[in-house]
């Protein structure tokens, strides 16, 4: 009978759907597992082979945990607002529901393709006003709180895209989405406080069960440092505070900068003698993102503030004060001490300008280069600092500024409050009203959602305002506070928004009550094992959670964390090597590979082809590969065998290895030695042929990797029930051990024989059976053994004179 796999394929998805296998229960008394994986953005492109793979890795582990008898939830959605939908729609005339609806299909058709046991139940969609009514409800309580506030400030500014993108969105100066230019921009934004939960986001992390390399992205970027804050006198009056981690050189400082933007520049303009040369540089600076301003290989460039002068608080010194766009006004107070010294940027800056150079801890040569290595040594120029040690001078000058008045120590962070305002059309309204009297108000809970308005026009307005602020019927409204005129905010929230709680919403989804009730909130969450990649390490895994934090501290949710375990994969390339992408031609279509070889071979390659953590490049002739093997399962398999479901004598060793091993492998991500674990195992039935029990675990073992087949065979085998729905194998320590080794025996530590023994003999027994051993005995005839090595269950070293 030949193997059908497009038959077989489409009756058991069928089958699943129809009898809601995958249906994860609300009542049930298992034990709980809830598996996720990131839900995709629906494009118009549909999947390609790449993004597979993280669903089948989370999918054959949620296989296998229902199979052990939990109550699984491994649910599946659509993050569907943003900004390739809506340019899409733009450039087609077509309005973006329309365009999301079609992408959800179309993503919705090749996930079921598949076979992945998602909860079909579940499936939520963040552009659903059902849905996103309760990201507009938590945006209302983080207003409540003043967690959620506006404000103007300099802004990453799209010019394709035409709309504010966080610094995480900006990617070598460019829009991480588009490629296109990105420039500074003064805007007035919608921010989120996440700073406020900085430290909380740090601390949190040591309980939780993320890989390293997440682990060390989240801290990095979050940025904690702790320094001293220091205020430097000018001769306008005025003081410029700074922020360093490195106050014990001080005596170092031979100038400062401060951000083009600083807000004390507009206050010194009268006093400034060069003020055209310095407003030229702020209009310069600002048509340049944060990524050109700060990187390190720049040419440095910068104007001093001519008629303005700052003075070292520890040497009384007045020295010069620069612009520079290397200084940023949203990163530390926007103004910095120059200690060339000992910093590479400031020697260059101060090399160029011919400003003075100072050594402050010993070990370096100044003049020739700066002398960066001073995390350790012994102050020198430092007056009352002299001979300290670094870390007693970052202590000493710190209580000296405290006592003074002119300084403290301060704690900082790297991380900035979120930019919460797009521009755009396609996104959640922001339900917030503005009133000439009352300011911004919040609109009713009862009035949620609010909906997004038809527009006729999709696109930002010239002035760079969303579409929506030409909707003048819309935008006229009511204040709730006082009944007075007020208008509608026209801003939107970023596509992070949904996709920061959305893993809540899939333990209820259907509730129209609460983002999900608390009974359903206490059983599923927190997520047990959460699967992504890593480049959203810095963006959604640490704005989600914050978000639940958040939610955790007004009494929604009862953890503090979402995830418990969280893990990530590593890129298919296209065959040539790069990352697969339709201006480099090399995609692969899911669909083109399962016409040809069925869903199972997809699954099993995509499983197979390397480290699931590790980029790998796709080959077709390896695809061929797996397809062979399935072949070989089906061959096997076809014909009922007959029998009980024990184990025969002549593989049960090697099945016990093989459940333990596929077993641990799955947990531990390492799919493509649990394949060629199977591998084996169907090599050594052909050897000799299998029990009905050993055709059995097989299946079983198959089940999560190719399910479709291990369905069929399983149904014609005549065993109870589904493949997936069987319990999952056990094993018996003690029968995966081999009975006896082959022991290599040296002379000297020269391979000279090999001899058979008991497993795990001791080490008199292995000395008793190398010298009863026909051919060493001859060797040592006559020879004095004066010591003896044996490495267990390996080799015997006899040492002889």
């Amino acid at each position: 009978m030949k193997y059908e796999f497009a038959r077989i394929e489409k009756k058991w998805q069928e089958r699943w759907e129809k009898e809601k296998v995958f249906a994860a229960s609300d009542k049930s008394g298992k034990k709980k597992f809830y598996g996720l994986v990131e839900f995709p953005y629906p494009s118009g492109e549909g999947l390609h082979v790449g993004h597979p793979r993280p669903y089948t890795a989370m999918d054959i582990i949620a296989r296998k945990k229902r199979m052990l008898g939990l109550n699984v939830l491994f649910p599946i959605g659509f993050d569907a607002f943003g900004l390739p939908t809506e340019n899409y729609a733009i450039k087609n005339k077509i309005h973006p529901a329309i365009v999301t609806k079609k992408n959800i299909a179309r993503f919705t058709e090749q996930l079921k393709m598949l076979g992945y046991s998602f909860d079909w139940d579940r499936v939520i969609d963040t552009t659903d006003p059902s849905y996103y009514k309760w990201t507009q409800w938590i945006f209302l309580k983080l207003f409540e709180r003043g967690l959620a506030y506006k404000a103007s400030m300099p802004v990453n500014w799209c010019t394709s895209c035409k709309c504010v993108l966080a610094n995480e969105e900006v990617v070598n100066g460019v829009c991480e989405r588009c490629g296109a230019e990105v420039v500074r921009r003064e805007k007035s934004q919608w921010m989120l406080k996440i700073t406020e939960y900085a430290q909380r986001l740090i601390d949190d992390l040591d309980e939780l069960d993320f890989i390293e390399r997440v682990k060390i992205q989240q801290k990095n970027w979050i940025g904690r440092s702790t320094g001293a804050e220091v205020d430097f006198a000018t001769t306008a009056g005025d003081k410029l505070r700074v922020y360093t981690t490195r106050p014990d050189t001080l005596f170092g400082a031979t100038y400062m900068v401060i951000s083009p933007e600083h807000e004390i520049i507009k206050k010194w303009s009268p006093l400034l003698q060069n003020l055209d040369e310095v407003t030229a540089y702020q209009e310069a600076a600002a048509r340049k993102s944060d990524f050109e301003r700060t990187e390190m290989a720049k040419d440095k460039t910068g104007v001093e503030l001519r008629g303005v002068r700052a003075v070292n608080p520890v040497t009384g010194n007045e020295i010069p004060v620069f612009i520079s766009d290397y200084v940023l006004a949203t990163y530390g107070t926007g103004a910095i001490m120059a200690v060339p010294g000992h910093d590479t940027r400031d020697w260059e800056f101060a090399r160029k300008f011919g400003l003075p150079i100072v050594e402050v801890v010993a070990g370096g040569d100044v003049e020739k280069e700066a002398f960066t290595d001073c995390e350790t040594g012994v102050m020198v120029n430092s007056g009352f600092l002299n001979g300290l040690s670094v870390e007693d001078a970052k202590v000493k000058i710190t209580e000296w500024l405290s006592d003074k008045g002119l300084g403290r120590q301060s704690v900082k962070y790297k991380l900035r409050d979120w930019v919460f305002s797009r521009q755009r059309y396609w996104g959640e309204p922001i339900p917030i009203v503005h009133c000439d009297k009352c300011g911004y108000v919040a609109l009713p809970e009862s009035e949620l959602p609010l909906l997004l308005p038809e527009v006729e026009n999709y696109e930002t307005t010239d002035t760079g305002e969303s579409p929506l602020a030409a909707m003048t019927d819309w935008l006229a409204t009511t204040c709730p506070k006082c009944g007075g005129h007020a208008v509608r905010e026209t801003d939107t929230m970023p596509q992070w928004a949904g996709s920061s709680w959305y893993f809540l919403r899939y333990a209820d989804p259907h509730n129209d009550k609460a983002l999900a009730s608390r009974e359903a909130l206490d059983y599923w969450t927190p997520v047990d094992w959460y699967n992504g990649g890593m480049e959203h390490t810095t963006l959604h895994l640490l704005y989600s959670r914050f978000w639940h934090k958040f939610l955790f501290d007004i009494g929604v949710v009862p953890t503090s964390e979402p995830y418990m375990k969280r893990t990530s994969h590593g890129m298919i390339l296209g065959e040539d090597g790069q990352k697969m992408s339709k201006s480099r031609g090399n995609v692969i279509n899911p669909n083109d590979i399962v016409d040809e070889f069925g869903a199972d071979t997809l699954r099993l390659y995509i499983m197979f082809i390397g480290d699931f953590e590790k980029a790998a490049p796709w080959s077709s002739n390896a695809v061929k590969g797996c397809k062979r093997f399935l072949d070989r399962v089906w061959n096997l398999s076809e014909t009922r065998l007959e029998g009980g479901e024990g184990y025969s004598a002549a593989h049960e060793r090697v099945v016990h290895r093989a459940i333990k091993k596929v077993s641990e492998d799955i947990e531990n991500l390492k799919f493509n030695t649990a394949i060629a674990t199977l591998m084996a195992l169907v090599n050594d039935f052909y050897e000799k042929a299998p029990s009905r029990g050993d055709v059995k675990t097989l299946l079983a073992l198959v089940s999560p990797f190719a399910p479709h087949i291990a369905e069929e065979l399983w149904e014609i085998q005549g065993f109870k029930g589904m493949a997936c729905q069987a319990q999952w194998p056990s094993y018996d320590e003690s029968k995966t051990i081999e009975a006896e080794r082959e022991l290599a025996v040296q002379i000297g530590g020269k391979l000279k024989g090999t001899i058979l023994v008991k497993s795990d003999a001791g080490d008199d027994v292995v000395l008793e059976a190398a010298k009863a051993d026909e051919k060493i005995k001859k060797l040592i005839e006559g020879k004095e053994i004066i010591r003896t090595i044996v490495v267990k269950n390996k080799l015997i070293n006899l040492i002889v004179k």
